[in-house]
């Protein structure tokens, strides 16, 4: 059976978006990029523009769930409600749509995906790159974004792999 993830890397400006599939235990990433929103455009005007680009990818690619990075540790109170806005609009838009949501430390992401919670975004974009079998690393939004797709998807294997051992009472 296939199973087709939207994954988010929320941010106000540069938000990173990836739509994976897994076929087989085998993901590939179908499409990935970034929602750009000039520095001029308005903090309103940039979560209309991620919203519709959530509902355009959702339209067009039909995933059976939004995988999004968790809040992150920020020292400025203004960052975090930025953020915290930009994943609101993504979420809001998969949730529109009856997408499940499922949420990633970005520590575990980079766990996931390169075996150590504390890596540095070119090193998360390298594995990326290796996991996927691509032929050009993607930008480091864009990569963000695909791992946390690939920390779902693993994090929904493992949790297929428990249903088989313990099933439930």
């Amino acid at each position: 059976m296939t199973y087709r993830l939207l994954a988010v890397d929320p941010s106000l400006r540069s938000t990173g978006y990836a739509v994976l599939e897994e076929e087989k235990g085998k993901p590939r990433g179908l499409q990935y990029g970034i929602i750009k929103n000039g520095p001029k455009l308005s903090q309103s005007a940039c979560l209309v523009c991620i919203h519709e680009k959530i509902s355009a990818l959702v339209s067009e690619w039909k995933p059976c769930a939004l995988a999004v990075e968790g809040v992150i540790y920020v020292q400025s109170y203004r960052t975090a409600i930025t953020l915290g806005a930009a994943r609101g609009a993504a979420i809001l838009a998969a949730r529109a749509r009856g997408l499940s949501v499922h949420e990633y430390a970005p520590t575990s992401v980079k766990q996931a995906v390169v075996g150590r919670g504390g890596a540095q975004k070119h090193q998360v974009a390298f594995m990326i790159r290796a996991l996927l079998g691509l032929t050009e690393t993607p930008s480091p939004d864009a990569a963000d974004a695909l791992a946390v797709g690939l920390a779902h998807l693993h994090a929904r294997t493992a949790a297929e792999a428990r249903k088989a051992v313990l099933p439930e009472i």
